[in-house]
């Protein structure tokens, strides 16, 4: 029965996130369905959170991998709902250290999930209120504004090269010297950058401020600083 229904578009699910007891793991995962229906049922809501936990604690290398431990699982729903199901992303996150700090957001009933990584310069500040509550507003960030990177040196090479190329080209068309033509290039990169990097964004809550701004306000009022390394965001349909 699921193999007869493998060959069906699965745009619908949920992406949960889970946390070992110890608070030194992460898990984020994706599991797709055919209707919304069957995405908010239950049973399928039960297994989505059942393949987080699975990427918790087996740490699969890739989607084969997953497939070996949950898979069955995934058939034996299929052939009981009647609609075709896929595993989707996934992730899994180790604190390297303790003064990292992981946040995580599900947004949209389970249609986005994030996931955002600190490096506190202080270990004590990891479970302070402030730092947890600017973990959570960060995952909200991402989900909210989808950032392509954390910082602007993560923007991935070819995405600069190529932003940077179209830019050149449309000063270009301005018909002005050379020299000005780069530095409108530059103008319209500086401002991928405040659009594109999640330090460079405007807060969503508070846009006077960068999202850099607002952490490092945090940082000062707990006497350290705060580091933004990374983010993970899944969402259904991309």
């Amino acid at each position: 029965k699921a193999a007869k229904k493998s060959g069906r578009a699965t745009c619908e699910g949920v992406v949960t996130a889970v946390t070992s007891p110890d608070g030194k793991h992460v898990a984020m995962a994706s599991l797709m369905c055919e209707t919304d229906f069957v995405a908010r049922g239950d049973q399928f809501q039960a297994l989505a959170a059942r393949v987080a936990q699975a990427v918790l604690e087996h740490n699969p290398a890739d989607a084969a991998a997953l497939e070996g431990v949950v898979g069955d699982e995934v058939k034996q729903l299929i052939a009981s709902v009647g609609e075709n199901m896929q595993l989707g992303k996934f992730a899994r996150h180790s604190r390297q250290a303790d003064n990292e700090v992981v946040g995580q957001y599900i947004h949209a009933n389970g249609k986005i999930g994030v996931l955002v990584f600190l490096t506190c310069g202080k270990a004590e500040s990891v479970n302070a209120p402030e730092v947890r509550e600017l973990a959570k507003n960060l995952a909200m960030q991402v989900a909210a504004a989808q950032p392509v990177a954390a910082r602007i040196e993560d923007v991935p090479a070819e995405t600069v090269e190529h932003e940077f190329e179209i830019y050149k080209a449309q000063a270009a068309e301005s018909g002005k010297p050379e020299n000005i033509q780069e530095k409108m290039a530059e103008g319209r990169m500086d401002k991928f950058y405040k659009e594109n990097c999640l330090a460079e964004q405007a807060f969503v809550k508070n846009p006077d401020l960068t999202v850099a701004a607002y952490a490092d306000e945090c940082a000062k009022e707990l006497g350290g600083s705060i580091k933004i390394t990374g983010f993970v965001r899944f969402a259904l349909g991309e």
